[in-house]
């Protein structure tokens, strides 16, 4: 049967490649080179490289124009998932995607014949995701019907299959992405396919072989990372940290867990590792695809993780690493709008230099040229240089960039994302953050608590998302402070709501074993315990030495011991 996709130049297998570990699926072809890069193909789709996955099952297509579930994985990796759900889709995005789907659906369906009942039953399933090409279908009922069919394929053919079971789960919390529980104490949320998804998934990780699989472990890192329990998933966190060694994304997923546990010493190791592994794929395949979002956003996971732990070089270096990566020609793509997901990683800089207390790095920073295409970067450059020259008590010159910090920040339009977070929202925060800092050096004292308090409330107030949309919580500041006018008291609360030692109106912001917050609880107990010479004041200057030397330890003791050296925390920062 010919093909309506245009057959690419078929690529041995044998060619130098990633290394992908062992896993492989047997599908219907009496093609080796086939059934090789459908492995593959297969492989990244579980690790979310959607576009690495459509490379390989076009070249499942050029060895074998026949294998139905190639076409089945294009139509698959070409529309929406769990990161980039259709609502994430600007226009031009969602229409082209709506054609393609459909268009690659109904080439598998013309070749079910060939296929393993198993496989015919996917294609099936996917068919009623995309019944056509209207691009005014009710999307959100297609998917609930897509998931429903793959009950149905479930059923019939996903006893002991770990494929159709991570498909399945894939299904069901695409129905209610990110909305399973409720992310202000954890609990199902339900009216959601919540306990299906977790009953679905808990019993496949008890099955023989599933430590090999990388898609159930991942699902399920995903489904409870934002309930109250997310410990729970860090045993599937484990089956997959050194599992595939060239998916930085397989690296990057425990570290989900990792950072929602307070174990930042080992975020940082795996995230670490992701980017070294997105480097690899990087040099070979450049930036210009939207797995770019992907590989920027574990650096910023590695860059948060290193803040939480005081670990300074860890956290320059990986700012360094991510932004030689980030070019004009990617941010200008239009069709996605690349800029909207990725431009706002060109300011995380400013939040590491104020998380350490580099001020003069801050006022020396400088607008881009581009005020539009760079607005988030402007804005952001704007708040730290106002927030550097209010920490050293310039306040003419702090005054001078809030101007400029609210007049960019006009210029930010609502699509543009710390995903799931929008700029805008965002940009609330950091208003309220830079009213606090300001009034508080010029001595008007409760004005900027008041503001501070609202900062936590905004903060409070954002989704969930990993990394946190506001990377430095806004209780160290107020606690900080709080400190300085000997409100003692009202510190420990907001050091301990921080450390989740105390309720919090949204639980999932907690930051358990943050050295800052340790540290700062520490100064507001009754009776602390004799300082040890290695420890140091948060009253001192910057001494950056002590947590580099950090960074050389992988495996490090407890955040919690006081034996490690504290980091310099510059008051209200």
């Amino acid at each position: 049967m010919g093909s309506n996709l245009p057959r690419p130049a078929p690529r041995d297998s044998s060619d130098p490649y990633y290394d992908l570990g062992h896993f492989s699926i047997k599908v219907s072809t009496k093609s080796s080179e086939a059934q090789i890069w459908f492995n593959r193909a297969m492989l990244w789709t579980y690790c979310f490289n959607h576009d690495e996955a459509i490379f390989c099952y076009k070249q499942c297509v050029a060895h074998d124009q026949d294998l139905a579930l190639a076409y089945w994985g294009l139509a698959f990796c070409s529309g929406p998932n769990y990161n980039k759900t259709w609502r994430l889709f600007d226009e031009k995005d969602r229409l082209s995607a709506i054609e393609k789907c459909y268009t690659f659906s109904k080439q598998a369906l013309q070749r079910v014949n060939s296929a393993a009942p198993w496989e015919r039953a996917l294609i099936e399933a996917l068919e009623c995701r995309y019944p056509d090409s209207n691009p005014n279908r009710d999307l959100a009922a297609c998917d609930r019907a897509y998931a429903d069919a793959m009950r149905v394929a479930y059923r019939k053919y996903g006893e002991g299959s770990f494929d159709i079971t991570t498909l399945l789960a894939d299904a069901l919390m695409n129905v209610a992405p990110r909305k399973m529980f409720n992310t202000a104490n954890g609990q199902p949320i339900p009216d959601t396919p919540v306990h299906e998804v977790k009953g679905l998934l808990e019993a496949t990780l008890q099955i023989p072989g599933v430590e090999k699989h990388p898609g159930v472990a991942h699902m399920y890192i995903h489904l409870m990372e934002m309930s109250a329990t997310p410990e729970a998933a860090l045993f599937a966190a484990d089956m997959i940290r050194d599992q595939v060694p060239d998916t930085g994304h397989t690296y990057h997923m425990p570290a989900h867990i990792d950072v929602l546990i307070g174990d930042y010493r080992r975020a940082v190791e795996y995230n670490l590792k992701a980017t070294i592994a997105d480097d690899k794929y990087f040099e070979k395949n450049g930036s210009l695809t939207f797995y770019s979002y992907y590989r920027l956003h574990d650096y910023h996971s590695l860059i948060y993780a290193a803040m939480l732990c005081g670990k300074s070089k860890a956290a320059l270096s990986a700012t360094d690493r991510m932004e030689a990566t980030i070019t004009e020609r990617l941010l200008r793509i239009e069709t996605p709008a690349l800029a909207n997901w990725m431009e706002f990683f060109l300011a995380v800089r400013v939040h590491v230099y104020i998380r350490f207390g580099m001020w003069s790095e801050l006022k020396k920073l400088k607008p881009m040229e581009d005020k539009h295409l760079y607005c988030v970067t402007n804005v952001f450059r704007h708040y730290g240089k106002a927030i550097a020259h209010a920490a050293t008590r310039e306040l003419t010159q702090a005054d001078r960039e809030y101007d400029l910090f609210r007049q960019a920040s006009l210029l930010v339009p609502p699509t543009r994302l710390d995903f799931p977070n929008k700029i805008t929202d965002i940009l609330k925060v950091a208003t309220a953050m830079l009213d606090g800092e300001i009034e508080y050096r010029r001595g008007n004292y409760k004005t900027a608590f008041n503001r501070l308090s609202d900062a936590i409330e905004l903060e409070d107030s954002l989704p969930f998302a990993e990394p946190w949309g506001w990377m430095l919580p806004a209780r160290h500041a107020y606690a900080a402070l709080s400190i300085e006018q000997d409100h003692v008291e009202r510190a420990a609360i907001a050091y301990a709501e921080d450390l989740g030692l105390h309720p919090t109106p949204k639980r999932s912001h907690q930051h358990p074993n943050n050295i800052w917050a340790l540290h700062g609880y520490h100064e507001c107990l009754p009776s602390p315990l004799p300082q040890s010479d290695n420890m140091v004041s948060t009253h001192s200057p910057p001494d950056f030495e002590d947590t580099r030397q950090m960074d050389l330890d992988p495996h490090p003791a407890s955040l919690s011991s006081t034996a490690l050296p504290s980091p310099d925390m510059p008051r209200g920062l």
